[in-house]
């Protein structure tokens, strides 16, 4: 709560001080001779236990799961450690906390998220500037967007660019009365998502709506729930998923009938379909007409709906059956080259690489003489620079005012540069027990605007930190300097 300013200061106050402050006043009906108040905070086993009752459909199983979550096991406690032993001892007791290891003692306040509302008190000076989304060079939001995309390729740099071309696509494709289906995979959606209302809109205007919802993201299983809930009331057909597969792609194609046969437009992107993350993920998204690249999107959806069936994808690279053993492909060519004196480099951007398998791949390459960079955000298990394992391989992190979410992987392949955008990471759940799809780049424009965006990443001295195995997160901006002050 913000207090009224007094002698020009501004002060706020946490309501656990609010409620901390009228404890009296709360409890005055009780004859005691002290009172106190101590946050706790319990982490429950959020893993969903999906029963095999045959009679319950999916969205039944999720929803009584996400349910029992609430009385899941306790896995953490943590506590204030100014709390009275007696006070301490009736939760642990009443819970049935008895793991040392799960109980933690802390400060006065745990949920360190709720200062993501902190209000600013008037200091936009302290701010991150906003900045105004640029548009999509030969791409307007006036007019058919679908026309365009008949004509070439284009890419969305999220949030440098608008979100709203995508969902002026599908509002488009709603209205259009050429449109005759719309197929989509959602995982995580935003409060009150346009997306959500672009396809119930064209229910309602007779297209054929296949919507491939994950019901169970993690922690947006509620928000899904009800999502689908309604999709199903308006007559949209509804996809739960495959068993033992998350279904992770980000991919929607639709179908439009021209001159008497039917065209396919569509778009694959690194990120969800979501307006909100949408401003703060940086992700990339490719509109596109390629009808190859889209009959392999629908040939995903058959397999969601006949998923003992394998299938064969010209173009796609779509796991659990192909990303692993493509991708080891792409970079045994880049060895065999490099063996061969040709030129020879791997650049990939990613959120996690944690895949033991990949990793031995890449330290292979490297010591074939492969010269690879990574852009690893979060979790790096590769070590680089060790001589004799990975001393051709640089890895840094970058983490700023955006989160940088885009999975954007470049081979060499001697000089014929081959560009993917991904749904996966190097993790061996994105490449063996999740649908993801990974797409190449043919337009050599996007080519070279995803190169630049590897390249400008690589080039950061500012919040680019590198990976070693000394784990001591150390900023390029450090090196810089030092560089500088040796030179001088």
């Amino acid at each position: 709560m913000v207090l009224p300013s007094t002698d020009k200061k501004q002060y706020v106050i946490l309501l656990d001080d609010v409620i901390r402050h009228n404890l009296k006043s709360i409890f005055n009906i009780f004859d005691y001779k002290s009172v106190s108040a101590h946050m706790i905070k319990i982490t429950r086993d959020a893993q969903l236990d999906i029963d095999s009752d045959l009679s319950k459909s999916m969205l039944e199983k999720i929803a009584t799961s996400v349910k029992d979550r609430r009385i899941g096991e306790p896995v953490r406690f943590v506590y204030d450690q100014l709390i009275e032993k007696d006070t301490l001892d009736f939760f642990l007791d009443k819970m049935k906390i008895y793991s040392k290891d799960s109980i933690i003692p802390g400060g006065r306040y745990h949920n360190r998220r709720d200062y993501m509302n902190f209000p600013n008190l008037g200091r936009f000076d302290l701010l991150y500037k906003t900045n105004v989304p640029l548009p999509i060079k030969g791409l307007s939001l006036e007019g058919s967007i679908l026309e365009k995309i008949s004509k070439k390729d284009y890419l969305l740099n999220a949030p440098y660019q608008s979100f709203s071309y995508l969902t002026k696509f599908l509002r488009e494709a709603a209205l259009d009365p050429t449109v005759t289906s719309i197929k989509i995979t959602l995982y995580r959606l935003a409060k009150n998502s346009q997306i959500i209302s672009s396809l119930i809109n064209a229910a309602k205007n007779g297209k054929k709506v296949i919507v491939q919802i994950e019901l169970q993201a993690r922690f947006d299983e509620a928000s899904n729930i009800s999502y689908a809930e309604q999709m199903q009331t308006e007559g949209i057909e509804l996809i739960f998923g495959i068993k033992g597969l998350k279904v992770h792609s980000k991919v929607c194609v639709i179908e439009r009938i021209e001159e008497g046969k039917t065209k396919r437009y569509g778009f694959i992107s690194t990120g969800n379909f979501n307006e909100i993350t949408a401003k703060i993920y940086t992700d990339v998204t490719l509109f596109t007409s390629h009808q190859q690249i889209l009959k392999d999107i629908s040939k995903i959806f058959e397999f969601f709906e006949i998923n003992y069936r394998l299938y064969r994808y010209k173009h796609l690279i779509v796991s659990p059956h192909y990303t692993r053993s493509r991708f080891y492909k792409l970079i045994e060519r880049e060895i065999a080259n490099s063996l061969e004196g040709k030129e020879a480099f791997i650049k990939l951007k990613m959120n996690s690489l944690s895949d033991f398998d990949s990793i031995d791949k890449l330290y292979d390459a490297s010591n074939a003489g492969v010269k690879i960079q990574l852009e690893v955000r979060g979790i790096c298990s590769l070590i680089p620079g060790v001589p004799g394992m990975s001393e051709n391989i640089e890895a840094i992190s970058i983490v700023d005012n955006y989160l940088e979410h885009s999975r954007i992987y470049i081979f060499c392949n001697d000089g014929k540069t081959d560009v993917y955008i991904s749904s996966a990471d190097f993790m061996t759940r994105n490449l063996d027990g999740r649908v993801e799809v990974t797409c190449p780049i043919y337009d050599q424009e996007i080519k070279d605007e995803l190169i630049d965006n590897f390249n400008l990443g690589w080039k950061g001295n500012v919040k680019a930190r590198y990976h070693s195995d000394k784990l001591d997160n150390k900023y390029k901006l450090e090196r810089k300097t030092k560089l500088f002050l040796e030179h001088n």
